[in-house]
């Protein structure tokens, strides 16, 4: 354990900024956490994570809006989540860009979507960087804030090792039925 700490450490600032340079989550919550023990600097962690998300964006944004024959074969099967973003974006406007950084499975559609259409690429800037900013500050500072409860809960579930398959099984249960139930074609 205290060795993978010590590679996430050293190695934690790269993986959070390539992971959050395309939308991800996971990677700042970790980070938040692994700062409220002291092996990476929240500070310097939500600065990575905000500043990857904002260019990881805006790229996705210019790809779509300046190589829409180069992204097209990537986009295709995912025709339905890109209608949905349209969709989106119609009924939501502007607050669709703050917003899509916390929704799974659209996050990285949105800017492309938004790319296709002919979106001011300068508004979409100046929002994608509040966003990013916002997004940054809410998940880093917000898993700093729960790091102590995590460190509690791991001890507690490593102390009782059956606690595990009953979380995991009904979890695991859960998302393969959300995903059996609503990711259907109608």
């Amino acid at each position: 354990m205290e060795g993978t700490l010590t590679t996430l450490s050293t190695y934690g600032y790269i993986a959070l900024f390539l992971y959050t340079l395309g939308g991800g989550m996971v990677a700042i919550v970790a980070a938040g956490v692994l700062s409220y023990m002291g092996k990476m600097d929240i500070y310097l962690s939500i600065s990575i994570a905000f500043i990857a998300n904002a260019i990881g964006d805006t790229l996705l944004f210019y790809l779509s809006r300046y190589n829409k024959e180069m992204i097209m074969p990537y986009v295709k099967k995912h025709r339905r989540k890109l209608a949905l973003s349209h969709v989106l974006m119609k009924k939501y406007g502007d607050k669709i860009i703050f917003f899509q950084k916390f929704v799974y499975g659209i996050k990285t559609l949105i800017p492309l979507a938004i790319g296709f259409t002919k979106y001011s690429f300068i508004k979409f800037s100046i929002l994608n960087f509040i966003s990013s900013l916002i997004w940054a500050i809410l998940l880093g500072y917000g898993s700093y804030m729960f790091g102590e409860a995590f460190q509690k809960s791991i001890g507690y579930i490593s102390s009782n090792p059956w606690l595990m398959p009953l979380i995991m099984f009904p979890l695991l249960f859960g998302i393969w039925f959300y995903f059996e139930k609503y990711s259907k074609k109608k």
